[in-house]
């Protein structure tokens, strides 16, 4: 008698393929192994730095990537420093290195070597774009990456499968980033917690892979682990296109698969949206906004600069005019799209519009170049608009479609799109792909006569030492809900440019919310208590080993965003979460605490005794054994360095 197997929707079936330890029970830790990774030049030098740290000799993945696009601002040596050491670092290891002017990680990473059935990890928290070529995209701490890329597996809860049903069509100049924010109107900016997004459904078939990227893209700001697209013609055609048909393979969720839940939405029923300020849940109808006037307009980031995406904006603002009132800048996602512009002569009617035309690059997004004027208002086709991103602590970021970014442009105020008429583009069946940025690694026999480039901003790594069976300390600073990575940590040219270099960019913590924290902390072990959600946003994991390195113990708070609590773990810093999270209110900047961590253990209640007060506080240690076991080491680095 033959037994029939499980139906499996497709998430299960990557981490069943994958699987090196665990079982596929919610919320148990589970081991991945992983094919492929990527780090860029704002997370890749500590990755690289830690990795050598760790002793690995050279990759043991599928193939292991560097990108340069977030730091090619170059007002001074350091981002230079850390470019050469990137590419010297990537040659001797096994890494292959893309360099300046070859695009954003995630488009050329889609374009370039993303696969069907891979798992793809990423010191990038919008690595999940590669969930459009139904990878197992994930973003992680730079750590976690090294070691990954050191061969061993990516360890995280076994998260919850959300199925989400897509039928109807998208109507006239609605569009696919309209489609992810009403995925955020729905979910929030942590209603995805613990949750991996799975797309199904008929509308699937007239959703295009560039299409589905954008939507896996923002997935990440529901508090999502990732998103995932099934592998079909779509997929092919896109793979097809750059003669990389071999990498295809189909694969979808089995015929009565089921889900942890699920969510439906009629693609017909959708309007054109915005994410208002200051965050990219904030969302209403362009309708509604329609109207307010317009200082920038800013087109790219890894959300949308797509072929398609641009093809798209030239059309509509072929043979007009911006307003003189309007800054108009845009960012081609890769050297791929921006020469099939060009050939197109999209570039030649971009310009003639009044568009500045940027590196290919990120940029704005992350806050190098582009800062809008005091109280400016900047409709942006990126991904985030949290308080200070853009460079200016007063700018007022929306988030829009491509289409509604360009109508909105040339009228120099919020106008919905739907006022255009039909658009055509043209997509050639084959593009030219031109690898010539794209630098490989040393063979074995090579890499042993690499020598690694370090200037002066190459620092290594810092040390830290096990927890102490009791911690005494001071709360050093006191925060509300959703406290974003740019909160903790600032994006910008400046401070970016000394992501090698921890002692220096210590410095900045908390800098746009109290440049005064790091002075205090530096006095002694120290608190920082918060609301829900902490450290929601970018995977970088400087947002917690630079407070480390300033003296953090730990992190109080009534929950945690999942890639910020496991860089806490990797530091050695304690995420403790309030049981009750009104008390947060018995814990104020300037209170010293007491805590036994004499039995600390996974999911122990650790009672925080408040000597300000008397008032006594019950946290919980919600974490697994392995992790428990890294915190009491004092972080990754430490446990291994003692294994060794």
């Amino acid at each position: 008698m033959t037994v029939p197997m499980t139906a499996l929707n497709l998430t299960r079936k990557i981490i069943q393929s994958h699987l090196a330890s665990g079982q596929m029970e919610i919320g148990q830790e589970i081991g991945l192994s992983i094919d492929q990774t990527l780090a860029h030049d704002a997370t890749g030098q500590m990755a690289l730095l830690q990795f050598e740290a760790l002793g690995f000799p050279r990759v043991a993945t599928q193939r292991s990537l560097i990108y340069t696009d977030h730091n090619i601002l170059q007002v001074g040596y350091e981002n230079a420093d850390d470019h050469a050491y990137l590419a010297s670092a990537s040659k001797k290891f096994g890494l292959w290195f893309s360099k300046a002017g070859n695009g954003i990680c995630h488009q050329v990473n889609l374009e370039t070597f993303s696969r069907p059935g891979d798992t793809l990890l990423g010191a990038d928290s919008h690595t999940t774009t590669g969930g459009a070529m139904a990878e197992l995209a994930i973003g992680a701490g730079g750590l976690d990456v090294a070691v990954a890329m050191g061969g061993y597996p990516f360890y995280l809860p076994m998260p919850e499968i959300l199925g989400v049903e897509l039928t109807g069509s998208l109507g006239h100049m609605i569009r696919a980033k309209d489609l992810a924010l009403e995925i955020l109107r729905l979910l929030g900016v942590a209603g995805g917690r613990g949750k991996i997004l799975e797309f199904y459904g008929p509308a699937l078939a007239n959703l295009t892979v560039t299409e589905r990227a954008t939507i896996a893209n923002m997935s990440i700001e529901t508090g999502a682990i990732t998103a995932i697209f099934p592998a079909d013609d779509l997929t092919l055609k896109f793979l097809a296109q750059r003669g990389r048909e071999a990498d295809f393979k189909p694969l979808a969720a089995d015929p009565g698969a089921t889900y942890d839940g699920v969510i439906s939405i009629d693609l017909a029923t959708l309007a054109p949206l915005a994410a208002c300020p200051h965050s990219p849940g904030n969302v209403k109808k362009v309708e509604r906004i329609q109207g307010l006037p317009v200082d920038q307009v800013a087109i790219g980031s890894c959300t949308n600069s797509s072929l398609e995406d641009l093809l798209s904006v030239a059309a509509i603002l072929k043979g007009k005019t911006i307003p003189a009132q309007v800054s108009l800048a845009i960012a081609p996602g890769s050297r791929q799209v921006f020469l099939e512009l060009a050939r197109q002569g999209a570039v030649a009617d971009l310009i003639a519009a009044g568009a500045r035309i940027m590196e290919v690059a990120c940029g704005f997004c992350n806050g190098v170049g582009q800062a809008p004027k005091t109280k400016g208002v900047s409709l942006r086709t990126s991904n985030r608009n949290f308080p200070g991103r853009s460079g200016t602590p007063s700018g007022e970021l929306y988030l829009v479609s491509p289409e509604t970014a360009a109508i909105s442009a040339l009228r120099g105020q919020i106008t919905d799109p739907r006022e255009l008429g039909p658009i055509v583009i043209s997509v050639p069946e084959k593009l030219a792909t031109d690898l010539s940025l794209v630098i490989p690694p040393a063979s074995l026999e090579e890499a042993g006569s690499v020598v690694i480039e370090r200037g002066p901003n190459i620092a290594p790594p810092p040390s830290f030492t096990a927890l102490p069976k009791v911690l005494t300390g001071e709360v050093n600073l006191a925060l509300g809900d959703n406290i974003t990575t740019d909160d903790i940590l600032p994006a910008g040219a400046h401070i970016l440019a000394l992501r090698a270099n921890i002692p220096a960019i210590s410095k900045y913590i908390f800098h746009n919310i109290d440049p005064t924290y790091p002075e205090r902390q530096k006095k002694g072990p120290g608190f920082v208590v918060a609301g829900f959600n902490y450290g929601q946003g970018s995977s970088r994991e400087h947002a917690a080993l630079a407070p480390r390195y300033l003296g953090l113990a730990a992190v109080i708070a009534a929950s945690f965003a999942r890639i910020y609590k496991a860089n806490l773990c990797n530091f050695g810093i304690l995420p403790l979460e309030l049981i009750d999270p009104a008390e947060r209110e018995q814990l104020a900047q300037g209170h010293k605490l007491s805590l036994d961590l004499s039995q600390l253990r996974p999911n122990a209640t650790i009672i925080v005794k408040n000597l300000a007060t008397g008032v006594e506080v019950a946290t919980k240690l919600a974490i697994s054994e392995r992790q428990v076991k890294t915190v009491k080491a004092g972080g990754l680095l430490a446990e291994m360095a003692a294994k060794n």
